[in-house]
């Protein structure tokens, strides 16, 4: 398999901005580059965009802890990576307390209990689009659950990088400029997220946000009940049910950040943790359970690839629509009739022996007709991995749906709504929250976390976060060389194989897996094979090491610098 070598993103924008108080410099200064790997027993972050990463280092230098971390690297991300995540939008939560245990926090966006699916309008983007908002909520819970510092502290510096401004990402400008034409359609998206001409900003230019600044202020000092019962609550209805909207004034009081479905597993005697329903923590470990079966050290580059994208796909295949009965997703029995029924023309796959049959009959589960939730090619959402030296753990994915979610802000807010409703997620019930491919996961050996991990990037958070446990687990290798590697995963009738120079499959590879009957689709694209930001942990010295996906803008920060 050959491995991601792309060099590190040119980040513009210093870290040391972080470090401003109100009446800082109006501008940041710059350096050169940030981390994508970097080691402390101390602790670490690690987030898709570097100003995030070094906001939650800033909190584990003040001495908080994973979760004080957390929290402020997702209100600082909200700020730098607008169009992949907001506090209009909606998160997964996975905690590892320092003297064990987990807990998750659900704060997936909601449609209200009031809302007519079968009267709304059906767009893709749009005021129609906008459901009740989670991830505040979620952020303000986990803070208040398992921080320690007060709201205030973990929030200034995402108020900093609103305020004072930041130079954007090529990739985040890139994103802005895709969807400027429908950003220029909503009055509070225009202003917050174009230049005066309506253009977008350019890569390198100063974005500077004093509506969200503002907003951020005023949930810094009031907290959540100001978001959701309070005056910011009221600009909300106000404007979303004036433009046809569903979300009221009630759907936001009535609003709460619950407890996750907590969900484990286990891949050849590492303990798997995950959150699940309506994340999509069974799946991932459903389809970890399935390749147990197979003995995938003994398999050459196209078998693994050939193996890893037809498991993916009859697992999604199976679990589609088996909401009443996700315990079977997880089960043993269940894995090993999936496998037993995995067949490729003319390709002799090796068993893994030590695992005992349950004596069920095998099932041929077809590749083709996989729901179009899974084999969507969107690259959207965000996610961020803390540590601390005391042995707590936060697994973190944000997302406000597809890029720029519903390309809509309440003018003076200046934050995007994900999009919910209406025609992205399709049919949903009053009430009902927002089903995801969000799969925050942790792996355990001897009861200690060895591995933190999650992703970005639509269905192909699952499909990355697997094949990240496969190659370290099977194949001994470093968190950073298994998300160099390159990736696959399920399409119609077949599989998708990243293809870019230099990090993706040899052509003999593709024509491998083209000989056993599969249809392959070589995709060259930057971040097409999901974005992990995670955490490998030492279990003889508890050293951590954070690791930021090569494929993407973000960074891995230690508070001790090294």
């Amino acid at each position: 398999m050959k491995m991601r070598q792309r060099p590190v993103w040119f980040v513009v924008g210093a870290l040391a901005a972080l470090t401003w108080g109100a009446c800082g410099p109006p501008m940041p200064p710059e350096i050169p580059d940030a981390p994508k790997v970097a080691s402390s027993a101390e602790g670490v972050v690690v987030a898709a965009q570097p100003l995030a990463a070094e906001a939650g280092a800033r909190m584990l230098r003040a001495g908080g802890n994973a979760a004080d971390a957390a929290v402020a690297a997702a209100f600082a991300v909200s700020v730098v990576e607008p169009s992949m995540n907001s506090i209009g939008g909606r998160t997964q939560i996975l905690v590892r307390r320092a003297g064990g245990g987990f807990a998750g926090i659900d704060a997936t966006t909601q449609a209200p209990a009031t809302y007519d699916p079968e009267t709304a309008p059906q767009a893709s983007y749009g005021y129609e689009t906008v459901g009740v908002p989670g991830a505040l909520a979620g952020l303000v819970r986990l803070l208040e659950d398992h921080g320690t510092l007060p709201l205030e502290e973990v929030m200034a510096p995402a108020i900093a990088l609103a305020e004072h401004g930041f130079h954007l990402l090529p990739g985040e400008a890139a994103r802005h400029a895709s969807g400027a034409a429908q950003l220029g359609e909503f009055p509070g998206s225009r202003a917050h997220f174009l230049t005066p001409p309506g253009e977008a900003h350019a890569p390198g230019a100063l974005f500077l946000q004093p509506g969200l600044g503002a907003t951020l202020r005023t949930i810094a000092e009031g907290g959540a009940e100001v978001f959701y019962r309070g005056e910011i609550a009221e600009r909300i209805a106000n404007n979303v049910t004036y433009y046809g909207g569903a979300v009221t004034a009630q759907s936001l009081a009535d609003y709460r950040a619950e407890d996750s479905r907590v969900v484990r597993g286990s891949y050849r005697g590492y303990e798997l943790v995950g959150t699940d329903l309506p994340a999509s923590g069974a799946v991932t470990i459903g389809i970890l359970h399935v390749l147990e079966r197979f003995d995938m050290a003994a398999l050459d580059r196209p078998q693994w690839a050939a193996l890893v994208g037809t498991a993916v796909a009859q697992v999604f295949a199976r679990a589609a629509g088996d909401e009443d009965g996700r315990e079977e997703v997880t089960s043993k029995a269940w894995a090993a009739e999936i496998a037993a029924g995995i067949e490729l023309p003319g390709l002799d796959l090796p068993r893994a022996a030590w695992l005992p049959g349950d004596g069920r009959s095998p099932a041929t589960v077809s590749v083709a007709g996989l729901p179009e939730a899974w084999t969507s090619e969107d690259s959207h959402t965000t996610h961020l991995s803390t540590g601390d030296e005391n042995g707590m753990y936060v697994s973190l994915t944000q997302t406000i749906g597809p890029s720029l979610g519903s390309k809509v802000a309440t003018p003076g807010l200046g934050f995007l709504y994900a999009a919910t409703l209406g025609g992205y997620l399709g049919h949903m019930e009053p009430g009902e929250r927002a089903s995801s491919n969000i799969s925050p996961l942790m792996v355990l050996q001897d009861g200690e976390p060895v591995l933190v991990l999650g992703a970005a990037g639509g269905s192909r958070i699952v499909s990355a976060v697997v094949q990240a446990v496969l190659r370290v687990v099977d194949h001994g290798m470093p968190l950073a060389d298994a998300l160099a590697a390159a990736r696959v995963h399920p399409m119609e009738g077949g599989v998708a194989m990243e293809t870019s120079p230099d990090i993706g499959w040899a052509e003999e590879d593709v024509e491998a897996v083209r000989s056993w009957g599969l249809e392959v689709r070589p995709i060259e694209r930057a971040g097409a094979f999901g974005r992990i930001h995670g955490i490998q942990i030492d279990p003889a010295t508890g050293r951590m090491t954070g690791v930021a996906d090569p494929d993407w803008e973000g960074a891995a920060i230690v508070p001790d610098g090294r």
